[in-house]
């Protein structure tokens, strides 16, 4: 291959939606799992499991929408908060923030000359000057502002889908005992695609990561099976 061929770089950005969605399926199908493998070991009518198992489902949405809503909220009112103590700062201590910005380039190793003359340049324009310090002093980039409205959407929806999985047997079987054996199956090799592909998008092994979240949610349900038997005898 010649020096002049195409260079391509594969790093992974990581998505708003692609978090939402993440966190959204994780819980949804862990939680509905394990709670509806608990009351199979306590019940044994599949209309009692489908009942709690759609108002956790229910539940379960509204409160990990209304976190993501409230962890977007917070984000862009922190960033705003901060915007307005730089601009305080550039209209009253201006000095002391164009030392900021030449110590930033300093840093990056520019001559004296040089610095002197990108400062200029950049203070010039309060807004430029602003954004420039939120980035590079504060490490902030401006949120989407309707971050917090689309992630409680994306989280909600994400774990009614994921909730669905492990409840969607109890509609067709008979008992509780056939329900969760079939909901096993299903949710298992659900849990162990999410886990393969959640793995493979944020650059982790697949297969370590498809048997990791298989486990999980595996162990959970067990667990919430035999102390609701255990309880129930």
């Amino acid at each position: 291959m010649s020096d002049g061929a195409a260079h391509f770089e594969r790093h992974f950005t990581s998505s708003a939606l692609i978090t939402d969605v993440v966190i959204g399926m994780s819980d949804g199908l862990t939680v509905p799992f394990a709670l509806a493998a608990g009351l199979s070991g306590a019940v044994d009518n599949n209309h009692i499991v489908i009942i709690a198992g759609l108002a956790e489902v229910a539940a379960g949405s509204i409160a990990m929408g209304l976190g993501g809503y409230l962890a977007g909220k917070t984000e862009l009112d922190h960033y705003y908060a901060e915007q307005k103590r730089e601009e305080w700062e550039v209209d009253n201590i201006p000095d002391k923030e164009k030392e900021e910005v030449r110590q930033i380039f300093a840093d990056m190793g520019m001559s004296e000359e040089t610095q002197k003359q990108v400062v200029a340049e950049i203070t010039k324009d309060k807004k430029n000057w602003v954004d420039f310090m939120m980035r590079n002093e504060l490490g902030l980039e401006k949120p989407d502002p309707k971050r917090a409205r689309n992630s409680a959407m994306n989280i909600g929806l994400s774990y009614i889908v994921g909730g669905m999985v492990p409840l969607s047997p109890y509609f067709f079987t008979d008992t509780p005992v056939v329900g969760l054996k079939l909901s096993c199956c299903i949710t298992v090799i659900c849990l162990f695609i999410f886990g393969f592909f959640k793995a493979k998008a944020t650059g982790q092994n697949p297969w370590g990561g498809a048997i990791r979240v298989m486990l999980i949610g595996s162990v959970a349900a067990a667990a919430a099976f035999f102390i609701a038997r255990l309880f129930n005898h």
